[in-house]
């Protein structure tokens, strides 16, 4: 059912009916495959790289300007690409880790290879915002690089870096619907097969409404994870 030659309100209803669902169903399981691996990954190198590129700035608790420098590049590098872009050049990555470069896991690098530095930045920038006498107050109670790191920065800036992490999750969604295009399958990959190119356009509005849901989703558990965080502080 085409908007081409079929009234935008019937195309609309016919997006309710379990025939345009039938595909996508199986379409959204892989999705929710790739966007839950993709996040677990970007989290932990997100914040790996995000202390890093804290700590070892010139007034970082290990100022390593080198290293800091090498790493900024690298990361601005990587955010500079659009989407597409990245997901093209980890074609020959992931052909080498998995044997082929289509499918579920190889989106998987792309995914990751493009949220990493953008999380790693957002975790950095949460972490500079902290109180610079807290850091020096716990310096001077003799706790160790690793002690202020884990019990004072991190603790601090939770709520912060709940929000940025949401932000990332949003992202991997609007990613893996990308990704769809090159044969990673999805909720991206049935509305381009069958929304674009066939002309079922009660099919593509079916996955409009799933991304939508699933971005409210997560905004939401986001916000109330981090409000609750700022309550027991007493912050709000």
């Amino acid at each position: 059912m085409s908007l081409l030659n079929t009234p935008f309100w019937e195309v609309f209803l016919a997006s309710f009916d379990p025939a345009a669902w039938k595909s996508l169903v199986p379409a959204i399981w892989e999705t929710l495959y790739m966007v839950g691996i993709t996040c677990v990954i970007t989290l932990v190198g997100g914040v790996i790289l995000g202390l890093i590129l804290t700590v070892t700035n010139t007034f970082g608790l290990l100022p390593i300007v080198w290293l800091n420098r090498s790493l900024s590049a690298v990361v601005n590098c990587l955010r500079s690409l659009p989407q597409m872009i990245m997901i093209i050049l980890m074609i020959p990555v992931a052909r080498m880790i998995l044997g082929k470069a289509y499918g579920v896991n190889a989106c998987i690098i792309a995914l990751a290879a493009s949220c990493i530095p953008m999380f790693a930045r957002l975790v950095e920038s949460s972490l500079l915002e902290i109180e610079k006498g807290k850091v020096d107050a716990a310096k001077a109670m003799g706790s160790s690089s690793f002690q202020i790191i884990f019990r004072i920065m991190i603790p601090e800036t939770l709520p912060s870096l709940i929000r940025g992490f949401t932000v990332a999750i949003i992202a991997v969604i609007s990613m893996t619907a990308l990704a769809g295009n090159f044969g990673a399958g999805g909720i991206g990959d049935i509305a381009v097969r069958f929304g674009f190119q066939r002309f079922q356009h009660e099919v593509l509005f079916a996955a409009v409404y799933v991304l939508v849901a699933l971005v409210q989703l997560v905004q939401f558990a986001g916000d109330a994870a981090s409000k609750i965080l700022l309550k027991k502080r007493h912050l709000i």
